[in-house]
């Protein structure tokens, strides 16, 4: 029996096929995806600016919130524009190295997303148990450092992905039943043996997800006793108050991410494939859209500064007037 060669069963293009079972109504499904990432783009580019506009919000909390926000528009671009042309234009052709390039971003990008949170679950805990060193410990070169490592974490665990996905022979077709290019959607359609894209994909998410969920449950559990030992209830509630929008962002962020991992792994037979692809999408939708409008309505010195912008913009129309 000759032995195949991997390369010549390579295909070109893969065919992103959408949402199955939903065709008939993909250009109602794109009008709330579209608003979403408006809002989505409109909301952290807006945050970012005025984090950077505004001298109050030069503090470790409000940088790492940048740093989400930068994040999250790109976790989000990486994908939606794509799907949109898709579910709008039928354009359903992606070249085989953009797929992976898609690939690559996307989950770099959803790693980067973790790890940001788990750094600002330590700037709570730094904030509420250190107060006093505050300033000292989380100055502008740490988060810098921080905030690189955690991208260079991503890429470093991420690549191999593209190596994993390049050597598997692709005999059974190129349609891939989802909207974008995600490691395993792509494995699966392959007639080659991906027990090691399986078992390196679940080692990532370990490694990822499970170290910064263990670091944000050992933070939030030490800002707990912490907060707790407070004589002031006042004191008490500012405490909390200053997590709130935080552990929202955990909890926006996470449990799409638990819904798609466990679907994915465990689920495929008991949970239709379009209500996989749709949170599928919701993943990587949800956060961006939704973290500028839980900081801006949870956290006291956003709202300020926001008001201070439209009343500068305001004034200054006036004046022109």
């Amino acid at each position: 029996m000759s032995i195949l060669n991997v390369s010549s069963l390579t295909p070109a293009s893969f065919i992103l096929n959408g949402i199955p079972g939903l065709e008939e109504v993909h250009l109602w499904i794109s009008f709330p995806l579209f608003t979403m990432y408006s809002i989505a783009l409109t909301g952290n580019f807006g945050l970012i600016y005025l984090i950077y506009s505004e001298e109050v919000l030069h503090r470790p909390m409000y940088i790492f919130l940048a740093l989400l926000s930068f994040t999250d528009v790109l976790m989000c671009t990486s994908t939606v524009p794509n799907t949109l042309c898709i579910l709008w234009f039928n354009f359903k052709e992606i070249d085989f190295k953009a797929c992976l390039a898609q690939m690559f971003f996307v989950h770099t990008f959803t790693g980067m997303e973790s790890g940001v949170l788990m750094l600002m679950a330590l700037d709570r805990y730094v904030a509420i148990c250190y107060p006093l060193r505050y300033a000292t410990i989380l100055t502008n070169v740490v988060i810098a450092k921080a905030g690189m490592l955690t991208f260079l974490r991503g890429v470093a665990l991420v690549i191999p992905f593209i190596f994993l996905t390049k050597r598997l022979p692709y005999c059974m077709g190129n349609v891939i039943p989802h909207t974008y290019c995600d490691h395993m959607s792509v494995a699966k359609i392959s007639c080659g043996n991906v027990q090691i894209n399986a078992i390196y994909g679940l080692m990532v998410a370990l490694l990822i997800g499970g170290f910064d969920i263990l670091c944000i449950t050992v933070s939030y559990t030490m800002i707990l006793r912490a907060v707790v030992s407070l004589s002031s209830a006042d004191a008490r509630q500012k405490a909390f108050s200053t997590c709130t929008a935080h552990i929202c962002a955990i909890v926006i962020t996470y449990v799409p991410a638990f819904f798609t991992f466990f679907t994915h792994r465990f689920g495929r037979h008991t949970i239709p494939p379009h209500i996989h692809i749709i949170m599928a999408n919701l993943y990587l939708l949800m956060p961006p859209t939704m973290n500028p409008i839980v900081y801006g309505v949870k956290t006291k010195q956003i709202r300020e500064s926001v008001i201070r912008f439209l009343f500068k913009g305001g004034e200054n129309s006036s004046h022109k007037i």
